[in-house]
């Protein structure tokens, strides 16, 4: 009978750009078991919106995590806006589904960097993370930062972003795309890409939907879960909307979905743009708009890692009592046991790339 051995894998790891540990249970170098541990960056953000009334904590809420950050700024402020009872104008849909499409593309040109560095291919990394830099500028050029941008506000926009910069933005993702083109074609094409990535990380259609796995790690299982599918926001605008999936259920499908959402995306903004209202953005609630004692709103988005929820309370005060967020990481961490149970042990770092979890939206 062959002898079990605990490894530890992570928290510092050169795939994990953030501190997850997993204890993988071995049988010579087959994984029997893997045992998540996690809370290293716990850091209590949800109670801070008892300390800072609901217009300011929209700045807190996006900082759960950079690479999320204008969504989970967004998700906030629509459950809020709910919770008062404020409908923003049709133009500030428009303006936020162009951000959230803009940090889907940013969201997955890092992990195609990320996954390219993985398999010890610089020169792709360095291809990915160059055309992540022209979000990022596109980023500092409509809202002034590149990382955390600050103009999600509860009612509204903190400004407009005018309709000659929105048609510049998306003149320079059509150069993007041709770039983009390349490296996908190379990446996805090469023969060791394939024998590394091609029935590894195996989660049946059936398994996904047990375990209520969301966004492209469930995509890659058949599931056609996408929030966008609900119409919220201006989401309802889109024509012939339809989620990318494929059914092979392996670490290759994941990312022949986030690779396909790049492009998905791009036409979104596109379409986005075309039709873009022009009835303002509004502002900030004044300070009577206060939430009733005792209420209650909840909001579903798709983050660029999948459904995202934001539930938030009220008690009549301009501090919030409760804002609670569940993150597409969060309900995907039971999928990721479940991919690395009998795998080698060499494909672990691969799996978890294809995953892209994000640990620091997991722990707030």
């Amino acid at each position: 009978m062959a002898t079990r051995t605990v490894i530890p894998f992570g928290p510092q790891h050169p795939v994990l750009p953030e501190p997850v540990h997993l204890d993988l249970v071995v049988e010579d170098e087959h994984v029997i078991e893997a045992i998540p541990q996690i809370g290293f960056v716990h850091r209590g953000l949800e109670k801070l919106v008892q300390k800072r009334d609901y217009n300011q904590f929209v700045y807190v809420a996006e900082r759960v995590c950079g690479i999320c950050s204008f969504g989970h700024g967004y998700g906030y402020a629509a459950a809020t806006e709910k919770l008062l009872g404020i409908e923003v104008p049709r133009r500030v849909d428009y303006l936020r589904a162009i951000l959230e499409e803009l940090s889907r593309i940013h969201s997955h040109l890092l992990w195609l960097g990320l996954l390219a560095d993985g398999f010890g291919f610089e020169s792709l990394f360095n291809h990915c993370w160059r055309l992540r830099e022209t979000i990022l500028d596109i980023f500092q050029k409509t809202c002034g930062g590149r990382i955390i941008l600050s103009i999600c506000i509860v009612g509204g926009m903190a400004h407009d972003i005018d309709d000659s910069m929105l048609r510049d933005v998306c003149q320079q993702l059509d150069e993007l795309k041709r770039d983009y083109k390349v490296i996908v074609d190379t990446m996805l094409n090469d023969n060791s890409v394939k024998n590394r990535l091609c029935g590894v990380g195996y989660i049946s259609f059936e398994d996904a939907l047990e375990l209520s796995m969301v966004g492209p790690f469930a995509k890659g299982s058949g599931i056609e879960h996408d929030m966008r599918t609900t119409g919220f926001g201006a989401y309802g605008d889109l024509e012939h909307f339809q989620p990318i999936i494929a059914t092979e259920g392996d670490c290759y499908a994941r990312c022949k979905v986030r690779c396909e959402e790049v492009y998905q995306a791009i036409d979104i903004i596109k379409e986005l743009v075309a039709k873009i209202p022009h009835d303002g953005i509004g502002g900030k609630p004044g300070p009577k708009v206060l939430p009733p004692e005792n209420s209650r709103a909840h909001v579903l988005i798709e983050q660029p890692r999948g459904e995202a929820f934001y539930y938030v309370s009220g008690n009549g005060t301009k501090y919030l009592d409760r804002f609670r967020l569940r993150t597409p990481t969060s309900q995907n961490l039971a999928g990721m046991v479940r991919a690395l149970q009998g795998v080698d042990l060499a494909d672990v770092p691969m799996i978890i790339l294809t995953i892209d979890p994000c640990i620091s939206c997991t722990e707030r």
